[in-house]
């Protein structure tokens, strides 16, 4: 058993349940956002949460202990993403990434957007031309130091 089995056993019982992400971060108490993350693998679970979790996915004692192993991030199988949702964003940083650092580094100076004290939200936006998606990112902004 490890990581990768527990988060396939999570996705089966969410799909065989019809159990939706937002209704578990509620009952973690943290968005779902970070939640998700955790559940897909790539955050840690404290024990508490971990409980909650087996609680709703069905997971026994041992299966929650693997929630709370620090994981291994990063999840694509591939350096270029074939999933279509996925690779428009790697679309996006090919596109916009040098924009942003530029604008980024002129605000602020040389430094990176932290992805560790980080917070993401995403939300539906009603349109009338066709609902949009909303991501909002926000990061730490960490300077370089010098030495």
């Amino acid at each position: 058993m490890n990581r990768n089995d527990i988060t396939e056993k999570i996705i089966t019982a969410k799909v065989s349940k019809g159990i939706k992400w937002d209704d578990v971060a509620r009952q973690i108490g943290l968005s779902k956002e970070w939640v998700t993350a955790g559940c897909l693998g790539q955050m840690t679970f404290d024990a508490p949460q971990a409980a909650i979790i087996g609680e709703i996915f069905g997971l026994d004692a041992e299966e929650q202990k693997w929630l709370q192993v620090v994981p291994y991030k990063g999840s694509l199988p591939s350096a270029v993403p074939t999933d279509p949702l996925i690779y428009r964003w790697y679309e996006l940083v090919n596109v916009y990434g040098t924009t942003i650092k530029e604008l980024i580094h002129e605000e602020f100076g040389d430094g990176i957007m932290s992805a560790i004290d980080f917070s993401m939200d995403i939300v539906r936006q009603p349109d009338p031309k066709g609902d949009r998606v909303n991501v909002v990112l926000s990061g730490k902004f960490l300077p370089y130091k010098q030495y």
